[in-house]
């Protein structure tokens, strides 16, 4: 596939999982080199995403959320979160992944994801 049709897979993927609104403030930027930078990340992180393989959208989601969380990159952690209604992850996946974290990252880095989830959590029920 060319690269420009990779490109476009990708930013439709990023689209469909985290939003409209949530990719076109990414790229309201005015700096120019911030839509080269929103480029390469959306198909470098998103374009791994598209690939024909052995992994589904909802292991790909379970696998993204296991290295943001071990990571401690909560931001992104949450915004995966958000993301599972789309990706097939359920609530129960989210709990029982924690557990994972704790023994694989440690107990600051599930404690910290635990947080972010039921921060998440609380946000949806409230509107």
């Amino acid at each position: 596939m060319p690269e420009d049709e990779k490109l476009s897979a990708a930013y439709a993927l990023r689209r469909a999982m985290l939003g409209d609104a949530y990719v076109d403030a990414q790229q309201a930027d005015p700096n120019p080199t911030m839509q080269e930078f929103s480029d390469y990340l959306t198909g470098m992180a998103w374009g791994v995403w598209t690939r024909r393989g052995a992994l589904s959208t909802r292991d790909r989601s379970l696998l993204v959320l296991a290295m943001t969380a071990a990571l401690g990159r909560m931001e992104e952690f949450e915004l995966h979160v958000r993301a599972t209604e789309r990706t097939g992850v359920s609530d129960e996946e989210l709990d029982e992944l924690l557990f994972q974290i704790a023994a694989y990252c440690g107990g600051p880095a599930a404690l910290s994801a635990k947080r972010a989830l039921l921060a998440v959590r609380a946000e949806k029920e409230e509107g």
